[in-house]
């Protein structure tokens, strides 16, 4: 855990001198201040294009709409956003459970943004949090918002603290809670070895993503601490859904020459995969061992039940909320926190045979 370090306010999230005003949004988004005011008050006579541009301005201005909301700034709400990129993906369940326990133990309720891939959803939840209508912000999305994941971009400015959950964001300068997913995906790579599977498959998470960059080299290290060689044709492209697993099930069970051992970077990609596998009459693991990541609730009743790297996903939660409470309540928070993960033996991975 890295040095605790007191609360500064990152460079993106203070206020100019002057308060943004409609005039600066207008002319950030190329449209009439009429246009502008109907983007707010009736959206529905505005383009989706019009409304996109002027709700990503008026969150890079930090413009608050109106009087109203205005005077949010100087009181609290005692409310938090939670930035989730996808709410139908069961992994976030029990880390909104234990977001959610610790932040009304402190007084305070959570909203939940379910992103789902849309910019016009970010641009206005970002206007939604520029307007002081929360007092923080928890981001599991991997960015700040305004930003992509690779951190181009200029990010939105918030006067509110800001932790970053699970994903890392690069060169934001707020807490980051997350796990190790490099020594995770290397200790099950290793675990599948040290089985006698030489030909590990890996099912990817998303391109370009931070978690699937860490997995990855996780695995690349996995193979070269058991001396295996780097097989690419082993590598399988995916995004962390069940669909995914599907998809990379049937590319598997068309070859000629199978992997005995695939590691998913998902339990929901996992599960999707033995779907899969099962259907084209073969066994798991008699005919092909199957391994996961994150331990998500269905992983133990699966059939069979799914060796994977546990997540504490509650706990992640919790750690990422106390932070944010701390910053909140004006104590400093650490930036770092990265708590242990666990390999779980099930019954989908044996031996090589």
């Amino acid at each position: 855990m890295d040095d605790v370090g007191q609360k500064d306010e990152p460079e993106q999230s203070g206020f100019s001198a002057r308060a943004a005003r409609i005039q600066d949004v207008a002319k950030l988004a190329d449209v009439s201040t009429a246009t502008v005011s109907r983007a707010l008050a009736t959206p529905e006579r505005v383009s989706p294009e019009a409304r996109a541009r002027v709700l990503e301005a008026i969150a890079k201005t930090g413009y608050v709409p109106n009087p109203a909301a205005r005077t949010l700034r100087s009181q609290k709400t005692y409310m938090v956003l939670v930035v989730l990129p996808d709410l139908a993906n069961t992994f976030f369940s029990k880390i909104l459970r234990g977001i959610e326990e610790t932040l009304f133990e402190a007084g305070y309720g959570m909203i939940i943004s379910d992103l789902d891939g849309s910019p016009e959803k970010e641009a206005h939840f970002a206007a939604f949090t520029a307007a002081g209508r929360v007092d923080g912000a928890i981001l599991l999305n991997g960015h700040l918002f305004g930003q992509s994941r690779d951190g181009e971009g200029s990010p939105a400015r918030l006067s509110i603290p800001l932790v970053a959950l699970c994903e890392a964001i690069p060169n934001a300068d707020i807490p980051q809670i997350e796990i190790d997913n490099r020594a995770a995906a290397s200790r099950m790579t290793q675990h599948l070895a040290a089985l006698g599977h030489k030909r590990i498959a890996y099912v990817s998470g998303p391109a370009g993503n931070i978690l699937e960059r860490e997995r990855f080299q996780g695995y690349m290290g996995g193979l070269e601490s058991a001396g295996l060689p780097f097989d690419p044709a082993l590598v399988i492209p995916g995004d962390y859904t069940i669909e995914a697993g599907v998809r990379a099930g049937q590319s598997l069970v068309g070859r000629t020459t199978r992997p005995t051992a695939v590691f998913c970077t998902s339990d929901e990609m996992a599960i999707g995969l033995m779907r899969t596998v099962f259907s084209a009459g073969l066994k798991v693991p008699d005919d092909i061992s199957v391994a996961g990541f994150d331990d998500i609730e269905f992983a133990a009743v699966a059939e069979p039940s799914l060796t994977t790297i546990h997540q504490p996903r509650r706990e992640l939660g919790q750690a990422a909320a106390s932070a944010l409470i701390d910053l909140l309540q004006g104590r400093p928070s650490p930036k770092r926190i990265r708590l242990e993960t666990d390999l779980v033996i099930r019954d989908s991975v044996v031996p090589l045979r």
